[in-house]
């Protein structure tokens, strides 16, 4: 950000919006916005707790396990779709349909099918992240220059080799793409199943807190999983940068 002709750390801006939000809940406008000290204070008693603890683990466990399955399926998927032309007009308008539908309406459908536990949140979870992958590993596929398949294969190269020494690096850079927008569409999914399935995790604590009108320990727990979605996402677009020359190379 740039003030006065000055360039300001990257952050500064985050310290900005925090000193407005500390005026405002000073002036005790609403309930709803308590001063971002208070907020603070309590997240650091909060985090000391039993609860959070636990919750943090059941959040965490379905959270990494559906980004797993997203990623385990996702990748091949649309590198098949990308390579494979009957492939890609059988599967790409139902990507599309569920990348652009309200998932949140599918959960009771998986309720019913897998039942109330961490299965149907796990499953959740994937659904929000996969479609993204998909595509972007299709989109990566298709701009590869066709004189690496090519030279492949003259050398002897089995689809199986060429399906990892081949495509999957030279469309790394949208696979890394895809990976960061569906990791922030996975966190959505998580706690979505965690408030829809059964009230765990997270989800249970929004619950207790925003029932409760307990603000400062929602906002607390909010930052929390706020800090922790960008934080991940600013990883994976560093690792999306340092893997930017295999774009060029092709």
């Amino acid at each position: 950000m740039i003030l006065f002709g000055r360039r300001l750390p990257a952050m500064s801006s985050l310290l900005i919006w925090a000193a407005l939000w500390e005026v405002i809940g000073r002036l005790d406008l609403t309930f709803f916005v308590p001063p971002v000290s208070a907020v603070f204070a309590t997240l650091f008693q909060l985090i000391q707790t039993v609860a959070f603890q636990n919750a943090l683990s059941t959040t965490a466990y379905a959270f990494v396990l559906g980004v797993f399955f997203a990623i385990v399926i996702g990748i091949p998927v649309g590198i098949l779709m990308g390579k494979t032309r009957i492939l890609d007009e059988l599967l790409l308008p139902w990507v599309n349909i569920f990348l652009s539908a309200p998932l949140t309406a599918l959960v009771p459908v998986l309720m019913v099918l897998f039942g109330f536990g961490t299965k149907t949140i796990v499953i959740t979870t994937a659904l929000f992240a996969i479609w993204i992958i998909i595509l972007n590993a299709r989109a990566g596929v298709m701009q590869i220059n066709r004189s690496l398949v090519e030279m492949g294969r003259s050398f002897g190269a089995s689809p199986l080799q060429a399906f990892f020494k081949i495509y999957f690096w030279a469309a790394l850079p949208e696979i890394l793409g895809g990976v960061r927008i569906g990791f922030i569409r996975a966190v959505k999914g998580v706690i979505i199943g965690q408030l829809l399935v059964s009230i765990v995790g997270f989800g249970a604590l929004f619950e207790l807190y925003s029932s409760n009108f307990l603000m400062e320990e929602f906002w607390a727990v909010l930052i929390v999983l706020f800090t922790l979605a960008f934080s991940i996402s600013e990883f994976l677009g560093y690792l999306e940068r340092k893997f930017s020359y295999y774009a060029a190379s092709r």
